[in-house]
């Protein structure tokens, strides 16, 4: 028997988890914190690393206080862990500045200079695309895609960017933090698309391409890879024993389909977090499709990549309207408060978030011809636009709050549903999809969802702790407990089955036409207005 610590580093907050590895992977604490997105008028959105590692610090004492297990019975530490962030940092592990979020999108001009110029293919120069896919399996398509951060910083902070000593992604600075080793998994290194799929170490060429010194790049390892131990000051803060094994990990992309138990090739999930993505498990090659912006990444595991197509806001949308529309803001009517502090609604509903559930189930499925667009930051998949937007489409005298919040639970889906279409092009989608994150945690979500894919979807037990059970995982590899991370998918089974509802296809399928016109549609109104 071993106790692993997982530490799922989310755009929001840290989730850290104490499992107990035997025959299965059993959660025996948790403790969660938060901490902020500092979102600047520019395009930015950054984080502080030194908040990261407070809340690490404070989660990490709960979870021992509520096990009462002792420090020393800690076996390895890992991480599953937001990705495509910029850290840069000095000799001494030290930030350099602020980090940049995988939302951020300020880097336009060197996107543009960089790769979005001349004799064009799918937005990017024909020159430089065709070695990219050959090379990394990808290309630096997107504003958002952390080389572009990276020149961002060299050509508007000159003498910040002469302080830099290694480039590092969120879970790899918190490693060096924890170790004072400078490394990146093989997952994260892919994320940066300066990674030779063949070779598997950093691409010259790519570098050079992309304005990038490759000194600044850090070691290569393997998700299951032993970096270190914990360092004497990283165990006092985190109230550790010092020399605890520290083990790679990977990003939420690539440890989510592990902890969803849909690991394995010709698999699918679904991840409804605050941001969300439609993944299918294939062979380790190159598969991407450039029209759509969905590739196949690398993964936790050598023996298979992860068919990946992303939404930037998935669930934030829900939390949107929790703070913007299920709440009165501006008190004309009564005053603005949570409807789980009334006694009365209490002992009925445990979150604003399971009232919202019942609630949309008042509205008829298709919300009364009202179609929402979630694309609040942004979009990647299948179309790559910073300045895209969300809206309410069709709205009349009759639309109240309700339709409205249904509607934004149906947008998500259909979004969802696109991004499925466009991966079945390249893949084959498996018949029944896990659906995983804390969007999966509400019945009423489960069920539009599969609605409007017209797929069989499945939940999982602690369906908001899956990306840590994937960062177990690695453990139990690094550990020689399991050959490999995906042996792990044969202790996850599905909690509950939702069936698509044959009586409400024909309104979905309608509303879901609506929903792909509405960004054509508006793209030059977007441009005009955020560009």
């Amino acid at each position: 028997m071993k106790y692993v610590l997982a530490y799922d580093i989310g755009t929001t907050g840290v989730k850290t988890c104490l499992f107990e590895i035997d025959e299965d992977i059993r959660l025996v604490a948790d403790a969660n914190e938060g901490y902020p997105l500092y979102v600047l008028p520019d395009g930015g959105a950054e984080q502080d690393p030194d908040e990261w590692w407070a809340a690490m610090c404070s989660t990490t004492r709960a979870v021992l206080e509520k096990s009462n297990l002792s420090a020393e019975k800690i076996d390895g530490i890992s991480f599953c862990s937001q990705g495509q962030g910029l850290v840069l940092v000095d000799k001494d592990g030290k930030p350099v500045r602020r980090a940049m979020s995988y939302m951020d999108q300020r880097a336009r001009k060197e996107l543009k200079e960089g790769f979005a110029n001349g004799l064009q293919v799918a937005g990017a120069n024909v020159f430089k695309l065709l070695p990219a896919l050959m090379i990394t399996g990808a290309a630096p398509l997107s504003v958002k895609d952390p080389v572009w951060k990276y020149n961002w910083v060299k050509n508007n902070e000159p003498d910040v960017f002469k302080r830099v000593y290694k480039w590092l992604d969120v879970k790899e600075a918190l490693i060096c933090r924890m170790t004072g080793e400078f490394v990146m998994t093989q997952d994260t290194a892919f994320g940066a698309l300066l990674y030779d799929l063949k070779k598997k170490q950093w691409s010259a060429k790519m570098c050079k391409m992309c304005g990038v010194n490759i000194d600044h790049l850090p070691r290569i390892i393997k998700s299951a890879d032993k970096v270190g131990g914990l360092t004497a000051q990283a165990a006092k803060d985190l109230g550790l024993a010092e020399g605890t094994a520290v083990f790679g990990g990977g990003m939420d992309a690539s440890l989510i389909g592990v902890g969803a138990g849909a690991a394995s090739i010709g698999k699918t999930h679904i991840y409804m977090g605050t941001s969300g993505w439609v993944s299918t498990a294939v062979p380790p090659k190159a598969l991407v499709d450039t029209a759509t912006m969905v590739a196949a990444v690398v993964g936790a595991s050598e023996k298979t990549f992860n068919y990946w197509a992303e939404l930037e806001t998935a669930a934030k949308c829900v939390e949107w309207v929790k703070d913007h529309l299920a709440l009165d803001e501006v008190g004309i009517y009564m005053k603005k408060h949570d409807v789980t502090q009334t006694d009365d609604m209490e002992k009925k509903y445990t979150s604003l978030y399971t009232y919202l559930q019942d609630v949309i189930k008042t509205v008829p499925a298709g919300s009364n011809g009202v179609v929402f667009t979630p694309w609040f930051h942004g979009n990647r998949c299948p179309f790559e636009d910073p300045n895209a937007r969300a809206m309410f489409f069709n709205m009349s005298l009759d639309t109240g709050k309700s339709e409205l919040i249904r509607a934004v639970v149906e947008g998500v889906c259909f979004h969802m549903r696109w991004m499925l279409e466009a991966q079945e092009k390249k893949v084959k989608s498996s018949d029944a999809i896990r659906f995983v994150g804390g969007g999966a945690l509400g019945e009423t979500t489960c069920q539009i969802l599969a609605d409007c894919l017209g797929k069989t979807i499945e939940t999982v037990p602690s369906s908001q702790n899956v990306g840590a059970v994937g960062a177990a995982a690695v453990v139990a590899a690094g550990l020689g407990l399991v050959d490999d991370v995906n042996d792990t998918e044969k202790f996850i089974k599905a909690a509950k089955t939702y069936r698509p509802d044959p009586g409400v296809k024909a309104v979905y399928d309608k509303n879901f036409e609506v929903f792909k016109q509405l960004y054509p549609a508006n793209k030059k109104g977007f441009a005009m207005l955020n560009g």
